[in-house]
């Protein structure tokens, strides 16, 4: 079952800060949408998505889950982070059932659907200091999953991975989210990323961190990176990123707070490249 939120009007200041980080954010979350948050490094993405996540309360206002007040974390809300966070110690499985464990529960055949789903099947036994960082976030996922959270919030859990290795997983995180029934909040600075696998991309400044516009991403499952439409997609959410947010900084710093990601060509080029 897939989760509506709704934030209520939140303001946050940090102790010691004067300025606020977020101000007056509303929004509304549709059950089963996949929302992605962009905006630049501070303003406040990470922050909000903290508070989806009751890891953060805010100094005003409120989120609500399925009507329901967010006061602390919940196995109905799983957040995936940029680091997998898994016990090296143990196996594939063992990561991917612990959340279950901590809730008093065990089912192996649970565990086994997840992991044939995100890909791992074969390597249930493996230690996880075997796999790469890729397989490593499929675990993580799989461990997200097997609570049967409502809402999946995934803070720039790729933004380590290779380009192609990060753009299957993209696809693959938003095809089971879909298959699943998920609500899904994802904060990246990957416009690419945003379009791959958000149905509403939220446009976020800074200086108070407030939510400024958003763009409906109106294209079918999976997302073809190579097709015209994404890039006429992408190019309208850059567009309009300049200009409700502007440049501001004319430098390197300002150029990676937004990254395109891989061009169309790039995908399109790999993916030959693999299936010859």
């Amino acid at each position: 079952m897939s989760a509506n939120v709704s934030i209520d009007f939140i303001t946050h200041r940090f102790k010691g800060q004067r300025a606020p980080t977020l101000q007056d954010v509303q929004l509304t979350i549709h059950p089963g949408e996949q929302v992605a948050l962009i905006g630049r490094s501070g303003c406040g993405k990470s922050t909000l998505l903290h508070m989806l996540a009751g890891l953060l309360m805010p100094s005003e206002g409120c989120v609500h889950i399925r009507g329901h007040m967010v006061t602390r974390p919940s196995a109905k809300w799983n957040m995936m982070f940029q680091k997998p966070s898994l016990y090296p110690w143990m196996s594939v499985r063992e990561n991917a059932e612990l959340g279950l464990l901590f809730a008093g529960k065990r089912d192996a055949h649970k565990i086994s659907r997840l992991l044939d789903m995100v890909g791992l099947a074969d390597k249930a036994d493996a230690n996880v200091q075997s796999l790469s960082g890729g397989q490593q976030q499929r675990v993580a996922l799989a461990r997200s999953l097997a609570t049967s959270p409502e809402l999946l919030l995934l803070d720039e859990p790729f933004s380590a991975l290779d380009a192609f290795t990060r753009a299957a997983l993209q696809d693959e995180v938003a095809r089971i989210a879909r298959q699943e029934k998920l609500t899904l909040v994802i904060v990246t600075h990957d416009i690419d990323e945003a379009v791959a696998m958000a149905d509403r991309v939220l446009i976020m400044a800074a200086n108070p961190g407030r939510i400024v516009g958003e763009l409906a991403v109106d294209l079918p499952a999976p997302r073809d990176r190579a097709s015209s439409a994404f890039s006429r997609a992408r190019e309208q959410l850059m567009t309009n990123f300049e200009a409700l947010v502007g440049d501001g900084r004319g430098t390197a710093e300002a150029a990676d707070a937004v990254s395109p990601g891989p061009s169309a060509d790039q995908v399109e080029s790999e993916q030959r490249r693999k299936a010859a």
